[in-house]
């Protein structure tokens, strides 16, 4: 039985999937995809199995994910199952239809946070000079 194991960035969101041949069950953290709360998030995360259609409903991907913010780890996820099924099918046009929709499902996002400087509360908002 093939079994191909892919990886998201975000920030520091890691997300780990393991894609094998099944029925098109999705498991996030071990939760059904149908199950992650927010909405928005569940529709951000299943952007991919949207577009490849006939190939994620032959296929189980079991996603790891950890760090980072749910947004971040929603974003990783997306990545990962994007690079999932891509390197399941090895299919050049899923692969054009993935990057014409979005670059970051085949690509990790490398904008990380700016570190803070000293003279502030962040990495560009400075304390107000006085000179009277």
């Amino acid at each position: 039985m093939k079994v191909l194991v892919t990886s998201g960035k975000r920030k520091t969101a890691i997300a780990r999937a393991t894609i094998k041949s099944g029925k098109g069950r999705v498991r996030i953290n071990k939760k059904p995809v149908e199950l992650i709360e927010p909405e928005m998030v569940r529709m951000f995360i299943t952007e991919p199995l949207k577009i490849a259609r006939t190939l994620a409903n032959k296929v189980d991907i079991n996603i790891d994910a950890r760090g980072g913010g749910f947004m971040g780890q929603a974003e990783a996820v997306r990545t990962a199952i994007a690079r999932a099924l891509y390197g399941w099918s090895n299919d050049e046009e899923l692969r054009k239809s993935f990057i014409e929709y979005d670059r970051t499902l085949l690509v990790n996002d490398i904008r990380r946070k700016e570190p803070k400087k000293q003279g502030g509360r962040g990495a560009r908002k400075r304390r107000q000079t006085s000179y009277r």
